[in-house]
């Protein structure tokens, strides 16, 4: 099946404006995304979604692919549906803008399962590694069935109450999405517990469908703050 990576990209974050366009090792981190996601290999295509001409230029001065998007999009899933209806393939990833430190072994494990036919969309999620992580509001709790689907997304901690830190997962904001699925998706209403918790994946369980939920030790780094950034810079140093 073709497999296209979308990367949904704007500069008007509330809590780190701009921040695409901030640099790690002088280079921009859309840039760094773009590229690290094509040098994973597993995608036949890979485009930079966005309604800033700034960065479909920086991609485009690469010799990237992009598609030049509304701007008031809900999410980023909302944006990249968008582009994916023009765009002919199976299988879409969508892979945030602001992780530019993108993990093979992970999204290898998130195209895979959809060789089980039952799955129309899927994510990834992973455990934490300390209480503070837990009680983070900016890192996603998950908690899924015995089929590994999710039940709920929540930036409380959830289960409430566990001692356990394996009975917390942490969800990596990585989609992927049968194309049908996606476009499905975005033309369905946000939901009042989505609005709530600003997490959009909620919209999936709140609209009785499925989300496949695959373990993977990648943590990632998602850049929403300065200290992020900071954090991100060290650890491109020590990988080094």
């Amino acid at each position: 099946m073709k497999t296209i990576a979308l990367i949904p990209a704007r500069l008007e974050s509330k809590r780190f404006p701009n921040k695409l366009i901030k640099e790690i090792g002088g280079v921009p981190i859309i840039i760094k995304t773009f590229n690290a996601a094509i040098d994973t290999g597993l995608f036949d295509e890979v485009y930079v979604v966005s309604g800033n001409n700034e960065i479909l230029e920086l991609i485009k001065s690469v010799g990237g692919r992009t598609f030049k998007s509304i701007n008031n999009h809900q999410s980023g899933t909302d944006r990249i549906a968008e582009a994916a209806i023009d765009i002919n393939c199976d299988i879409i990833v969508n892979l945030q803008g602001d992780e530019p430190f993108i993990n093979k072994i992970a999204l290898k494990k998130l195209i895979k399962s959809f060789d089980d036919p039952k799955v129309n969309m899927a994510s990834l999620m992973t455990k934490f590694e300390s209480f503070d992580e837990i009680n983070n509001p900016n890192n996603v709790k998950v908690i899924v069935d015995s089929h590994s689907d999710a039940i709920y997304f929540s930036r409380l901690p959830i289960p409430h109450g566990s001692k356990k830190i394996n009975d917390y997962n942490r969800h990596v904001g990585v989609y992927a999405f049968l194309k049908n699925a996606l476009i499905e998706f975005s033309r369905l209403d946000r939901s009042n517990l989505e609005i709530i918790e600003n997490l959009e994946g909620i919209r999936i369980i709140e609209n009785s469908k499925k989300i496949r939920m695959i373990n993977t030790d990648f943590h990632g780094i998602s850049i929403d703050t300065p200290e992020d950034l900071l954090e991100a810079e060290e650890y491109m140093l020590s990988d080094d």
